[in-house]
């Protein structure tokens, strides 16, 4: 096979040479005439010594002009705040989170604090100190009269005499700063240890119901006598003033979200005395049973029943061949591949995280909380980006059942950073990628989670830009033809939070775009089927309905057009009645127009029908040689929704970034996030409530921040097994250059081709074709791939 595809490359090549060679068309059956030709260089290539490609060469070295202040703080740091936080002297009283119950005090998780934007633009941009880090603890305090969860500081950085401990609070607007109740914090394992013992005791009592109705018993998470496994959802609480549990059994094994089960038990545990909780109440049928005696009589009374029953097997389940399906013809030779075959076009700084391409530079960062986040985002050394950062990853599920009625994740809750795991090289990105690994600090450890980060050169799929000069007499019929290569480079992650895996995208274009792009994978969270509940998604196996919900992810995109001083202009496009006096005989008649206005509040934003309205970040004063303002356009992509619901208890307060396609927020250090990691178990009274962030001020000529939602509305369907696929969950949105310059930006790229066809003396035919390539050369080598592996985490 590899011979054959050298040799159709070959023939290629070819064919290119006698274009150049100005030979005479090879038109009709003058083609048979190259056979030999074609023939007798083939048969010499494959004795040739030819080069391997450069695949796997790295991509060169750059040093960083400035270090980057945006990355998360070294496992040494880690361990000095761990070992501060718990010396006596702080007076936190703290307990080794190993032996810690949830009446005591405990570090949750230690992260990086984000830097002030104020302190980093003169250490960037001129001669300022470099600003110190710090960092960011989130310590459980179960130990207090009363208890709550706090966020603390800790800096400056490195520790030393100068370090100290301060709560955490200028970030967030709710009523308490970094403090959250006890009741409204992160449901921990050492909360699950807490209420099991009451589950446990509800569950021993009904095994010979649960035998009956579901084919399994629970005796504990961990019991090997149970046959059946459980899983919670949020939120857990409304305010703070209450925690509750609504809890699901499944079938065990790896693709225990498609084999849900029709039981929930929903668990009252308010409060850190564990003796008090109690049970809410049994859900099975879609009857609710306030005790078990209840649910015991109704059992007893033969009214409960199955229908349908989950396969024992979950084979049909795994992400694995399934040779059931038969084989497409020609499917056993190897996909396409996307190959950097004459060498990588980027550079690198990978102890800064610092990347240089065709004109494009950028500093990476990461956070257990929000993953990947890019800073300092210039193309041809103008700013467009101070900051690019996901900042939520919300879902929020419909259903007549308690779960799925329920259920609205935040992923940012489930630390989506620290989520971040080894790639397939060759699948998740292509062969020869540079990838980078990801440090997840726990507790007074640190893990390295090996290529976690690919970044990657491809090709666009089409040309940036082409032109064929109409028609002429000769026989190519054109006197001239212009084509342009595109080429992307891509820095992409995967997080795999729970049952889903989001892939992010951050795709460089050559001529100065960007386009961000997430695409879903992985498991549905899906419900026991019931035939009357088809408004909340169809059947998708033999007891499994998939579960109706939205996808909706929050970027904030932190412009700085040339500088701070930016608008953010709206321009529509109208329908207007015109009259025009070389058209007299129509009279008035309609006519398409341009209306176009500044933003002048922080305001919500939504896209319009039919995409007749353009929003596009100006600096507030620049223009380009025509007089037109300097900016870049927003351009929506596949998929660009908000949050379907705007007024459900479960997501009411805590989810307010979701529920705009846009928002236009001025720039404040005390706005460093859009929504707290802890706001999903307080939707009534959130740590931060983003509606806040809307209070009436001025976005014209100055640092503006602009908040846009990308996600699906997931219809779900029976190709939603074994996954949902990454073809179809897709959202994307694009930044583009709007007038920023005089003219389109692929007028230096030399990976063209130009063709013209030359007037001959005193003929109107033309018979030579002339090619321009520009110096670059068609790479000739062997292509070695290497199989894949997957580096241990460590």
């Amino acid at each position: 096979m590899a011979q054959g595809l050298m040799r159709a490359a070959l023939l290629l090549a070819a064919l290119i040479l006698l274009i150049n060679a100005a030979v005479t068309p090879p038109l009709g059956y003058y083609r048979q005439a190259l056979l030999p030709q074609f023939t007798q260089r083939a048969g010499s290539y494959e004795n040739a010594t030819c080069s391997t490609c450069s695949v796997y060469e790295p991509a060169e070295s750059v040093v960083a002009p400035k270090a980057n202040v945006w990355a998360q703080i070294s496992p040494e740091d880690n361990l000095a705040v761990w070992n501060l936080l718990h010396d006596p002297a702080s007076g936190l009283n703290l307990t080794d989170p190993n032996t810690a119950v949830i009446n005591d005090n405990y570090v949750f998780y230690i992260d990086t604090v984000h830097m002030n934007k104020s302190e980093v633009l003169p250490y960037l941009d001129g001669s300022g100190a470099k600003p110190s880090f710090s960092a960011r603890a989130i310590i459980f305090e179960g130990g207090k009269p009363e208890p709550v969860s706090q966020e603390y500081i800790v800096g400056p950085l490195p520790v030393s005499s100068e370090t100290t401990i301060q709560k955490l609070d200028y970030p967030y607007n709710g009523e308490t700063g970094g403090s959250i109740p006890f009741n409204g914090r992160f449901f921990d394992q050492k909360r699950v240890e807490a209420s099991e013992p009451l589950l446990v005791s509800v569950m021993s009592y009904i095994t010979d119901i649960t035998s009956a109705l579901l084919g399994g018993v629970f005796y504990g998470y961990t019991d090997a006598k149970s046959t059946l496994t459980a899983t919670t959802t949020t939120p857990t609480s409304f305010d703070g003033n209450q925690a509750f549990q609504v809890i699901m059994f499944l079938l065990p094994g790896s693709a225990m979200y498609l084999r849900p089960l029709d039981f929930f038990v929903l668990l009252d545990t308010t409060g850190t005395d564990a003796s008090l909780y109690k049970l809410k109440g049994i859900v099975t049928n879609t009857r609710f049973f306030s005790t078990v005696a209840d649910l015991r009589a109704a059992f007893e009374a033969g009214e409960l029943i199955e229908e349908v029953y989950q396969p024992s097997d979950y084979d049909w389940a795994l992400v694995k061949y399934n040779p059931e399906m038969g084989t497409r013809e020609l499917e056993e030779k190897f996909a396409p591949q996307s190959l950097e075959v004459g060498g990588k076009r980027y550079k690198v700084d990978s102890q800064q995280k610092y990347v240089e391409y065709l004109g494009w530079s950028f500093y990476v960062a990461h956070t257990r909380s929000l993953g990947v986040m890019l800073y300092d985002i210039r193309f041809k050394g103008e700013r467009i980006l101070y900051e690019l950062s996901m900042q939520e990853a919300a879902a929020q599920y419909g259903g007549f059942q308690p779960k799925a009625a329920t259920t609205l994740y935040h992923d940012t809750y489930y630390q989506l950073g620290a989520e971040l795991f080894p790639l397939v090289e060759g699948f998740d990105c292509p062969f020869g990628s540079t990838f980078w690994n990801v440090t997840v600090h726990n507790g007074n450890t640190t893990t390295v989670n090996p290529n976690s980060i690919c970044i990657f050169e491809s090709d666009a799929g089409f040309p940036l830009s082409r032109h064929r000069a109409g028609y002429a007499p000769n026989e190519y019929g054109f006197s001239n033809l212009g084509v342009v290569k595109a080429s992307i480079l891509t820095l992409r992650s995967i997080a795999t939070v729970g049952n889903y895996d989001y892939l992010f995208d951050y795709a460089f274009h050559v001529d100065g775009s960007l386009e961000i792009t997430v695409r879903a994978s992985g498991y549905l969270q899906s419900s026991f089927f019931y035939r009357d509940q088809g408004a909340w998604g169809p059947r998708i196996q033999e007891a499994t309905q998939g579960s109706l919900h939205d996808h909706v992810l929050t970027w904030k995109a932190d412009f700085d057009i040339l500088g701070t001083e930016n608008n953010l202009q709206v321009t529509e496009l109208k329908v207007v009645n015109t009259t025009q006096p070389w058209w007299p005989e129509l009279g008035e008649f309609e006519q398409i127009a341009l209306e176009t206005h500044n933003i002048e509040k922080e305001q919500q934003l939504s896209w319009a029908d039919n995409g007749q309205l353009m929003y596009t970040v100006n600096h507030a004063n620049a223009t380009n040689k025509w007089g037109a303002p300097r900016g870049y356009r927003i351009v929506p992509g596949k998929s660009n929704i908000r949050l379907s619901t705007l007024n459900s208890p479960f997501s009411r307060h805590n989810t307010a970034l979701s529920k705009a396609h846009l928002t236009v927020t001025r720039q404040h250090d005390t706005e460093p996030w859009g929504n707290s990691v802890q706001n999903l178990n307080m939707p009534w009274k959130p740590q931060q409530d983003f509606a806040k962030f809307l209070d009436d001020e001025s976005v014209e000529g100055t640092d503006l921040v602009v908040w846009f939602n990308l996600g699906m509305h997931h219809f779900t369907r029976s190709e939603d097994v074994p996954v949902t696929l990454y073809s179809e969950a897709v959202s994307s949105i694009m930044f583009a250059p709007q007038n920023f310059f005089d003219q389109s930006q692929d007028g230096d790229l030399k990976n063209r081709r130009w063709y013209t066809v030359p007037e001959t003396a005193n003929s109107s035919n033309a018979t030579a074709l002339v090619s321009e390539t520009y110096g670059v050369d068609l790479p000739q080598c062997k292509v070695e791939l290497q199989e894949p592996t997957l580096a241990r985490i460590g």
